[in-house]
């Protein structure tokens, strides 16, 4: 049973998830907050594994909460629930989980327990990316990334035909990503192993990668990152 922490500034909003939790199952909610503030002293004195979290709350948002938290050495999962869907974006800026809109449905609900399975071990299940792209912010998923090459201190992300810009630096999308079969071949690369097609061996015991994409996109492989590669291929 995951460890949850209720974070809203309306009573009956608290009252009306934790019936919806009980209903879902695999949460147990163990501490509710009616601020920001309110939650970091419980956050402080217990280790919740998951924040459900409103946006719009007196004092500091939950935006600003969730950027705090990212400070702590094991921060909890953070799913946001609230009434407002323009702040996605936003949301998962911050690495939040899931982003749920009320009134939240049963079945919405229990697909963001199912992405909080791995929280337990430190590793909850990111499936969206924010990205930019000609002004416009968008949500990536992730099974459409091909590659990611770091760019200075953001990256560009790669799909079938299209490319992203992402503010995040490469260490950041790895960690988000490391659960999901991608793999750091290089040290400015990032690549979805599922799309993977050939592997050629190169001078030196490095390797090339061509990936399963349109353009049959070429990736190199370090010399110092291809035997951990090979193992995960099972090469």
């Amino acid at each position: 049973m995951l460890k949850a922490l209720l974070v809203d500034d309306e009573v009956p909003a608290r009252s009306e998830l934790r019936f919806l939790l009980g209903e879902a199952g695999g949460v147990e909610v163990v501490g509710e907050a009616g601020s920001a503030s309110e939650a970091v002293q419980l956050i402080k004195a217990i280790p919740y594994d998951v924040v459900f979290l409103d946006v719009n709350m007196p004092g500091l948002s939950g935006i600003d909460l969730a950027e705090a938290l990212t400070g702590l050495s094991h921060p909890p999962a953070i799913v946001f629930v609230t009434a407002h869907s323009e702040h996605a974006v936003q949301a998962f800026e911050v690495a939040a989980v899931d982003y749920l809109v009320k009134p939240v449905e049963i079945k919405r609900l229990r697909m963001a327990i199912e992405r909080l399975a791995p929280a337990s071990e430190g590793q909850p299940r990111v499936d969206r990316i924010p990205v930019e792209k000609g002004g416009r912010k968008l949500l990536l998923q992730t099974s459409d990334i091909c590659h990611i090459m770091a760019k200075d201190d953001y990256s560009y992300i790669y799909t079938d035909g299209e490319r992203y810009l992402s503010t995040l630096s490469l260490a950041d999308l790895e960690s988000r990503l490391e659960s999901q079969n991608f793999f750091r071949v290089h040290r400015r690369y990032l690549v979805n192993l599922s799309q993977v097609k050939e592997v050629a061996p190169m001078y030196g015991g490095t390797m090339e990668l061509t990936l399963n994409d349109a353009e049959q996109s070429k990736v190199p492989v370090s010399r110092r990152r291809a035997p951990a590669l090979k193992r995960s291929l099972g090469l």
